[in-house]
């Protein structure tokens, strides 16, 4: 990809970590993940101010998945804060001009126009961020060229972030605000709308 102006870093748990929260098996459990995952990095490659986008994991079948959509891979070795910070690194040394953002891996609903619209925001701001439903945690955390992103994901992200001087992003959005953690998570996320992905994965 050659166009945009923004270059997206997606955090991925190995499978057999993944979504241990869900009512599921743990064969079910990896497919919805990989399901899940596929249907963000599909979602977030359709918005077209995306210039890029890079998966930090360090699992084998989500490497070969999002590589087959379009993305690049980063080591996703270490906790959440260190592939985030490392995969923003990557990003801004290989494309300095470009906006660096992360966004959540597990959004099945989300709307390429949702996300098109957050960033849209998020270009006239050094730092800003989009909290979850439940403005708790954080689904995006972007940053303006020369801007540390910082990430400080984990529990009570969106308070921390914020303190930490990202602006709040205002807009419904609600794909992009509903991550999934939980069965009533992906019921949500279900009466929302989810990707093809995950509706083959549920079926």
């Amino acid at each position: 990809m050659t166009e945009g102006t923004w270059a997206l870093v997606l955090p991925l748990k190995r499978l057999e970590w993944a979504k241990t929260r869900l009512d599921a098996d743990p064969v079910h459990r990896a497919q919805l993940a990989l399901a899940m995952a596929s249907d963000t990095v599909e979602a977030a490659l359709a918005v077209g101010a995306v210039a890029e986008v890079l998966v930090a994991t360090d699992d084998p079948t989500l490497d070969a998945r999002v590589r087959e959509l379009g993305a690049q891979v980063v080591p996703g070795l270490g906790g959440l804060n260190e592939a985030l910070a490392r995969g923003a690194e990557t990003a801004s040394g290989q494309w300095p001009h470009l906006r660096v953002a992360a966004l959540a891996g597990d959004l099945p609903a989300l709307r390429p126009a949702e996300l098109a619209e957050a960033l849209a925001q998020a270009s006239v701001l050094g730092r800003s961020c989009v909290g979850d439903s439940a403005s708790y945690g954080t689904t995006l955390l972007a940053a303006a060229p020369g801007a540390r992103l910082a990430p400080a994901f984990g529990d009570a992200s969106f308070a921390r972030h914020v303190a930490g001087g990202a602006t709040p992003l205002s807009g419904s959005w609600p794909g992009l605000r509903r991550d999934v953690d939980t069965a009533d998570d992906l019921a949500e996320a279900v009466r929302l709308g989810v990707g093809r992905r995950t509706e083959e994965a549920l079926a």
